[in-house]
C-alpha cells in the first residue's frame, strides 16, 4: 500500500495480510479517483466518511492531501488495529475518527453529514447492492456531496436515479452518486 499524493506521498505500508478480508484499491485506480476528487473538492475543507475502510488506504490519502476530518469505519478488528497504529506512526490521530463497527449498523444510527463518502465493500458481499440506497436515503451527504462506491463488473448502478458518473479502471469500477436536491 502506498500513499500517492500530498505530504505523505510515497510512504509505503505493509498491512499483515494473513486472513484479512481486504482488497486494497490499486494505485492506478486510486490515483485516477483522487485526480477526479482533486478537480471538484478542496481537500482542506472536506469532511469524509470511509466505509469498509480496510487498511485505511483512502483515509490516509485524504489526510495526506490536507483533509482534517475523516471518519474511518470497518468491523474487522485487525484492520482497525492496523489503522490505529498507522495513524500513530503518521501522527494524524487528531484528523481521523476510527470506528470499529458493522457498516450496516453504523449507517442505521449515524446522522452526521459529509462532503464525500467512499465505500469499498467486499465484492462478494451479498448485500452490496443495497449500499447506495442505504447511504443516500440516510441523507448523510451534504447538498453538493458525493458518494463513491467501488465495485466490479458483476454489479451495475447505471439505472440508479442518483448516479451521475461511472469510471472503469480494469475490473475496478467507481460509481458516483449525488443526493437528491
Amino acid at each position: 500500500m502506498r500513499i500517492i499524493g500530498g505530504k505523505f506521498k510515497g510512504r509505503k505500508f505493509y498491512p499483515p495480510a494473513d486472513n484479512w478480508p481486504t482488497r486494497p484499491t490499486t494505485d492506478f485506480s486510486k490515483e485516477a479517483l483522487f485526480n477526479i476528487i482533486n478537480n471538484n473538492f478542496d481537500f482542506e475543507e472536506m469532511k469524509v466518511l470511509d466505509l469498509f475502510g480496510g487498511t485505511g488506504n483512502h483515509s490516509y490519502e485524504f489526510i495526506s492531501r490536507g483533509c482534517e476530518d475523516v471518519t474511518y469505519v470497518d468491523k474487522f478488528a485487525g484492520c482497525v488495529k492496523f489503522v490505529k497504529q498507522t495513524a500513530e506512526t503518521l501522527k494524524i490521530e487528531s484528523f481521523i475518527n476510527i470506528v470499529q463497527a458493522d457498516i450496516f449498523k453504523f449507517l442505521e444510527f449515524h446522522t452526521a453529514q459529509y462532503d464525500y463518502i467512499f465505500a469499498g465493500p467486499p465484492y462478494a458481499l451479498p448485500t452490496i447492492d443495497t449500499i447506495p440506497n442505504l447511504v443516500l436515503n440516510k441523507r448523510l451527504l451534504k447538498e453538493d456531496g458525493w458518494f463513491v462506491m467501488e465495485h466490479n463488473p458483476n454489479h451495475s448502478y447505471k439505472n440508479h436515479p442518483q448516479l451521475f458518473d461511472e469510471r472503469h479502471y480494469g475490473k475496478t469500477i467507481f460509481s458516483f452518486f449525488k443526493p437528491l436536491v
